[in-house]
């Protein structure tokens, strides 16, 4: 399928990742590539190794004209609740870019606020280079937070699962509890916070 570019000279792409899990904030990035200094074999990051993400992500650093990572918080997720979280985190990082995006290719079915035109692209992160740069920034900068929070708290597996609604996740959850970095608006949580009160 091919992506209609349109003729403007600074074009983003922004994805999210991190509205799956129970715990931690929703990531998000925003990139503008070079032209002049392409990234060979950008695609989703789901599809890539985790040795292959950390090397593209150093690259994308490198060669894109800008990027910029934002979030939104735990707070924020369960005050607003995570679709809506996700779009301010989006709105973050393209507002964040050091250069302004003329046009902003964002990944899924729905668009954030946005002071610059834009399009939404379902499955963007394996169709537009921009949309999957940001994808591995966004998921190499999730995954080392989730690595960080597994060492504080070393009895919940966060650096396995990431904190993905998993079986060990949730057996974690049964016996310790959450963490305060657990969303406490998700069900499984509310679930499991009732039964331990």
């Amino acid at each position: 399928m091919q992506i209609e570019r349109p003729d403007v000279q600074y074009i983003a792409g922004v994805d999210e990742v991190g509205r799956g899990p129970l715990v931690g904030d929703v990531v998000t990035a925003a990139v503008i590539l070079d032209p002049a200094n392409p990234i060979e074999g950008l695609t989703d990051s789901k599809k890539l190794t985790e040795k292959k993400r950390l090397l593209l992500a150093e690259e994308i650093k490198q060669k894109a004209l800008c990027y910029h990572v934002a979030r939104a918080t735990v707070s924020e997720i369960d005050e607003l609740n995570i679709l809506h979280a996700t779009m301010l985190a989006m709105t973050r990082a393209v507002e964040g870019l050091a250069v302004k995006a003329e046009f902003v290719f964002v990944d899924g079915n729905r668009l954030p606020e946005l002071s610059v035109p834009a399009q939404a692209v379902v499955k963007g992160d394996s169709l537009v280079a921009e949309i999957s740069a940001a994808s591995i920034l966004a998921k190499v900068t999730r995954d080392q937070e989730m690595l960080e929070l597994d060492k504080q708290y070393p009895q919940y597996g966060f650096a396995g699962h990431k904190g993905y609604p998993t079986k060990a996740h949730f057996a974690a959850l049964s016996e310790h509890g959450a963490t305060p970095h657990h969303r406490t608006s998700f069900k499984p949580v509310q679930r499991i916070l009732a039964e331990k009160s």
